[in-house]
């Protein structure tokens, strides 16, 4: 399924806006709570922290920040998608660039909204360079890589790899700012889960008369494929009733939806998330 032309011209001005928001976030509530997020960036911060306190000597964010990237960018080129990791590149250069030319600002003191609004904003800029096809940098790319070429559960490596960064981070600072940071990392990942979908599946079981032509049109719109089972309604006892059951991303429920009740209006819809799947299940390729 080729993605519509609107979703391509609206790419770079998403990706530009989500930089200025990790720029922004960083400098308002990240580095004045002395927070430490996770993958790259936090590495990143962290490197700049230990750097400033223990030799005195302040240094960029972006050298530190595109230097880190190196080896996830070429696992993202040569594993996942060169238009994917060209516009991530994007992501990663000018976020770095303009997180060194945004001077820091105080919004408040207050640690608690610091780290919940913080969150907040960096899960939607997180999300909005999803949206846009691309991602931050980082652990993103190497977790892509494990779920899709190695079948390893890329979540895992992450957290291990934050807990890591927190565990430093703790040990040379603060345990307070480490503790914070978890939290930080928490609603930065619920808001994730909550605008972007991709990646989560849906199943459907649909009650129909129409069981192929449905089949047909979720297969056509999704490239997902379906199953029939067969079987007699036990109130009005109807033989020519069927059950269609199918497991489509959870991004596309809404369209599917709609349409399967333009083709039989008289269908009965029940949608549930899946937990887990196992076995084939098409994704669109990145790029």
């Amino acid at each position: 399924m080729k993605k519509n032309k609107f979703h391509m011209v609206m790419r770079v001005p998403m990706l530009v806006l989500a930089c200025v928001i990790f720029s922004v976030n960083i400098k308002t509530f990240v580095r004045t709570g002395g927070l430490i997020p996770g993958g790259v960036m936090g590495v990143s911060l962290l490197i700049q922290e230990i750097v400033e306190r223990f030799f005195g000597i302040t240094i960029p964010y972006s050298p530190i920040n595109i230097a880190l990237n190196a080896i996830p960018v070429y696992i993202g080129f040569k594993y996942i998608g060169k238009r994917f990791t060209a516009l991530s590149c994007f992501v990663i250069v000018l976020s770095s660039i303009l997180t060194d030319l945004i001077p820091v600002y105080l919004v408040t003191e207050e640690m608690i909204l610091i780290t919940i609004f913080g969150g907040i904003i960096n899960g939607v800029a997180t999300s909005i360079c999803l949206l846009a096809d691309a991602t931050s940098g980082g652990t993103d790319f190497i977790s892509i890589f494990l779920n899709r070429k190695k079948g390893i559960d890329g979540f895992n490596v992450i957290l291990g790899v934050n807990a890591l960064v927190l565990i430093i981070a703790g040990i040379l600072f603060d345990w307070d700012k480490a503790l914070y940071s978890i939290v930080f990392q928490y609603v930065s990942t619920a808001v994730i889960h909550l605008l972007y979908r991709k990646y989560q599946q849906s199943t459907l079981l649909i009650v129909t008369s129409k069981a192929n032509e449905i089949c047909r049109m979720i297969y056509e719109m999704t490239g997902h494929g379906s199953t029939i089972i067969y079987g007699k309604g036990s109130y009005e006892e109807e033989s020519s009733k069927s059950v269609v059951y199918s497991v489509v991303s959870s991004a596309e429920v809404n369209k599917v939806m709609n349409a399967i009740k333009e083709k039989d209006p008289e269908s009965f819809v029940n949608e549930f998330k899946s937990e887990r799947i196992a076995g084939r299940f098409y994704r669109i390729p990145e790029e």
